[in-house]
């Protein structure tokens, strides 16, 4: 058998230099974001911790900032933990992006589920989100120069229930069938909820979101079931912060309800106008329509990234606390590689 020549002292530094030179993505990151502004609220929850020591030995916890930036990892490529596992052990690229040598021990799949737990226990993975948002507004990033709502829906496994069971659930119960069997109980999602666009069914969650126009950043969100409504979280995700701004959204925001909105948070509507059974749209709102879509659709660049740079709007939870937690870092792994982007121009520029 043939033997295998060991890397040489400096083999790895050249294939890592490869690697930036095949623009490689991860560089940019670590080099446009500051993971230091995380590291306070990382830092300061012994929660979190204990949450990297998956062992009961005396092996020192692994540090809490390498394990957000894998977590970030992880939604980047929508991974599982144990493929998070996995691909750390084997690509170069996401060693040196955690700051890992090859001497060094790689937390495992349990680790990376504690650690993720022990964040959605303490409330902080919408903090950390706040914390990056917040240093973007202090450094002048947001233009506020007009938000944009949307919504799209995040698939998360789908329930093979029976009509009963799907009645029960709706009314906010739980089956009583169920309850006699806690392992089968602990894998149905009582949260998650049917809906159906376009003649497609969706099974899962909807991520509402609002983006400023400008930058394409995400400024706040809210998650529900997919059966709810577009428009109904308007009220949550406008602010005093939004007020003198054009807001643009396509036609479901539209409506009295909605209007009052907008009128109560003093925000200048460009909603875009529907059309009604024998009221159609004269040319002028036709123009107006068209001008405002322009503007709208900047906030489908933000879910095509989500679907096409990060494998797609779908989650491997059970549960609205889960699928709260796994949205939150997907629309926050979004705004640092918007950021990027962004910071990327500017150097080029």
């Amino acid at each position: 058998m043939k033997n295998v020549n060991p890397l040489g002292l400096f083999d790895e530094h050249f294939r890592l230099e490869r690697l930036t030179q095949l623009n490689d993505p991860l560089v940019k990151l670590n080099k446009y974001i500051d993971w230091r502004i995380f590291a306070p609220v990382l830092n300061q929850h012994e929660i979190l911790q204990k949450g990297t020591n998956s062992s009961h030995g005396g092996r020192p916890a692994f540090n809490t900032t390498m394990m957000f930036k894998a977590l970030i990892l992880q939604s980047i490529y929508n991974i599982s933990d144990e493929q998070l596992e996995y691909q750390i052990n084997d690509r170069r690229s996401f060693m040196r992006f955690l700051g890992l040598n090859n001497s060094d021990k790689v937390p495992d799949s349990r680790t990376f589920w504690v650690f993720r737990e022990a964040l959605i226990k303490e409330g902080l993975i919408e903090r950390l989100f706040e914390i990056f948002n917040t240093t973007l507004d202090e450094q002048g990033v947001f233009a506020n120069t007009g938000k944009i709502l949307d919504a799209t829906f995040v698939e998360a496994p789908r329930q093979r229930n029976k009509k009963e069971e799907n009645d029960t659930i709706k009314q906010g119960k739980v089956p009583e069938e169920w309850k006699e069997k806690p392992r089968k109980l602990c894998q149905k999602d009582l949260d998650a909820r049917w809906t159906q666009k376009n003649k497609t069914n969706f099974y899962g969650y909807k991520n509402h979101v609002k983006a400023d126009e400008g930058t394409k950043l995400i400024v706040s969100y809210i998650v529900t079931s997919a059966s709810v409504h577009d428009s109904q979280p308007i009220d949550q995700l406008l602010d005093e912060k939004d007020e003198g701004q054009k807001l643009y959204a396509d036609s479901a925001y539209t409506g009295k309800k909605c209007e009052k909105i907008y009128h109560k948070k003093k925000v200048v509507s460009k909603v875009v106008e529907r059309k009604y059974r024998n009221l159609p749209l004269t040319k002028k709102q036709k123009d107006n329509n068209k001008e405002k879509s322009s503007h709208r659709a900047r906030v489908e660049h933000i879910f095509g990234f989500v679907e096409n740079s990060m494998n797609g709007s779908f989650i491997r939870t059970i549960g609205l606390v889960r699928a709260k937690a796994k949205i939150t870092l997907m629309n926050l792994t979004y705004n640092l590689c918007r950021c990027v982007q962004l910071k990327t121009m500017v150097s080029v520029g």
